[in-house]
């Protein structure tokens, strides 16, 4: 896998803009600020509007069980919690993409 960080306190349409540029297979976002709620369906907006229906979205971070709900009826397909282990997240990205791409 490659990983491009675009760093902190990115906006949605750079965030998107970035993964377009980089044909990306996944956007993955950890927010801790409580953002949560405007940025994930920013982000699945601008998504469907450049048509990366192929594009995984992703996120982790301190959001509440109620909130990742709500997140996944906007597009994102899964939400991380802290202490989320690294294998967990791998095993997941390689299974979802290959699922997004159809295979």
């Amino acid at each position: 896998m490659e990983v491009i960080y675009t760093g902190v306190h990115q906006t949605p349409e750079q965030v998107v803009e970035t993964a377009l540029q980089e044909d990306a297979d996944a956007i993955g976002v950890s927010l801790l600020s409580g953002a949560h709620n405007y940025v994930f369906p920013r982000i699945a907006e601008l998504m469907k509007e450049k048509g990366m229906d192929d594009v995984l979205l992703f996120g982790g971070g301190i959001i509440p069980e109620e909130d990742a709900e709500r997140l996944k009826e906007h597009g994102v397909e899964r939400v991380f919690q802290p202490g989320a282990s690294l294998e967990e997240i791998v095993t997941y990205l390689r299974d979802a993409v290959a699922q997004k791409r159809g295979g």
